[in-house]
């Protein structure tokens, strides 16, 4: 494994990064994050589900697929206090993680396209593939975490809500899904971090460009300053001071 290659591990952690962000897009825009059973004693009618997302709430009967109260405004007026987190907490963390994989995919275009040796003014301002890697797996546990709290938190709510009121609430299968994109971020993170750490034995520091080429050309700066060492006892004239007399 090397920093100086496009390694299966980075591309394994993009690909489970995009699907953990899909999961989270699903996860916010399904409405299945809440049910309460509201059961009927009488045998000509039938009882009633209502499903509570993030955004929308959908009433069905039972047997049936079609909401007979659907209400898109919903997401001004939920009185529930784990969705309302969850509102702000879900999309800031797809945006982290978004981020988290840009910074992804520019690691490791720079890895596979650039392997000329650059400039020497310029070098400090080229990208450095192994630092986009390591800041996005940074930011992929971040995500994870803005996820994951409010996502468990849902379930202990749930519990509470039941000990409140009735036992009629219930968790759905949106938390199962955010719990698991969680799980993909942490688990990208990693990857990333492994990919890392196996890498920081190279010579260059953390923020000089990493390139594909053999070690021996990563010596171009350092031979001024040999050569100098070299001639140092010609270079250096040495000042006699007589006194007149």
């Amino acid at each position: 494994m090397g920093c100086r290659d496009v390694h299966a591990a980075t591309v394994l952690a993009f690909l489970s990064g995009t699907a953990s962000v899909a999961g989270l897009l699903a996860a916010v825009l399904l409405p299945n994050w809440r049910q309460m059973r509201l059961y009927t004693f009488n045998k000509n009618e039938r009882n009633v589900t209502v499903y509570s997302g993030l955004w929308i709430k959908c009433a069905r009967f039972d047997g049936s697929r079609d909401c007979v109260i659907y209400d898109p405004q919903w997401y001004t007026a939920v009185d529930q206090l784990d969705l309302r987190v969850l509102q702000f907490t879900l999309p800031l963390s797809m945006l982290t993680a978004v981020s988290a994989l840009f910074l992804c995919l520019i690691g490791m275009c720079n890895t596979a396209f650039v392997s000329t040796v650059p400039n020497i003014k310029l070098a400090k301002c080229l990208v450095n593939s192994a630092g986009c890697h390591l800041v996005a797996g940074l930011l992929f546990l971040l995500a994870c975490a803005i996820c994951l709290t409010p996502s468990v938190w849902v379930i202990f709510y749930n519990n509470y809500l039941n000990r409140k009121y009735e036992p009629i609430f219930s968790f759905d299968i949106s938390v199962f899904i955010a719990i698991a994109s969680a799980g993909g971020l942490f688990f990208t993170s990693v990857l990333l971090f492994l990919w890392y750490c196996a890498c920081k034995s190279l010579p260059s520091p953390f923020w000089q460009p990493l390139y594909s080429h053999a070690p021996s050309m990563h010596s171009y700066a350092s031979q001024p300053y040999s050569a100098r060492s070299r001639h140092s006892a010609i270079e250096i004239d040495i000042p006699v001071v007589t006194h007149a007399s």
